[in-house]
């Protein structure tokens, strides 16, 4: 049976522009990060992009599927980014009060011998006067790197923040 260890819990008490933990330690077999987010950014939704051990470089693919409602919107693959753009969250314009959901499973983050994948999983709430409209997403992304992970960081697209109250748990899983 698998055993989750928090590594990580925080909850914004004001307005931040990432979700950074560091000294992320090499005992367990895989990581996982859940979030219950909002961004300041002015629309519904908006994409947080995921970054390894302070990594800039253009050493990160992924291929997303989003759908909103009941229509499959899109699919979409990018190479050579400076970062995983990493699922969907809710954004400022949608209905007041509602944060969005973000899972994030990175298997064999310690390991030394092949690029690490990252599995999100996102929902966030499309509309500004009703709650029947949701955006879900999928991303299935990889860091180009042989590095074990010691580092995560989360932040969003066009340098928005997330909002207070939003909340961050990190874990580390063993006998997955």
């Amino acid at each position: 049976m698998a055993t989750f260890t928090v590594i990580d819990h925080t909850e914004l008490s004001g307005d931040t522009a990432s979700y950074n933990v560091t000294s992320i330690p090499s005992s367990y077999d895989h990581l996982y990060v859940t979030a219950s987010v909002r961004s300041d950014y002015v629309g519904y939704f908006i994409f947080p992009l995921l970054t390894f051990n302070g990594d800039s470089g253009t050493n990160y693919s992924d291929t997303e599927m989003r759908a909103i409602n009941t229509t499959a919107l899109q699919s979409s693959r990018n190479n050579s980014n400076a970062y995983l753009q990493a699922g969907t969250i809710q954004a400022d314009s949608a209905t007041a009060d509602t944060f969005g959901i973000w899972n994030c499973w990175i298997p064999n983050y310690a390991g030394t011998t092949g690029f690490k994948a990252a599995l999100v999983n996102s929902v966030a709430e499309n509309a500004s006067t009703t709650a029947s409209q949701w955006c879900l997403n999928q991303t299935a992304g990889l860091w180009h790197s042989t590095a074990a992970i010691n580092q995560i960081t989360l932040a969003i697209f066009d340098s928005t923040n997330f909002l207070q109250y939003s909340t961050f748990t990190l874990y580390g899983v063993t006998g997955a």
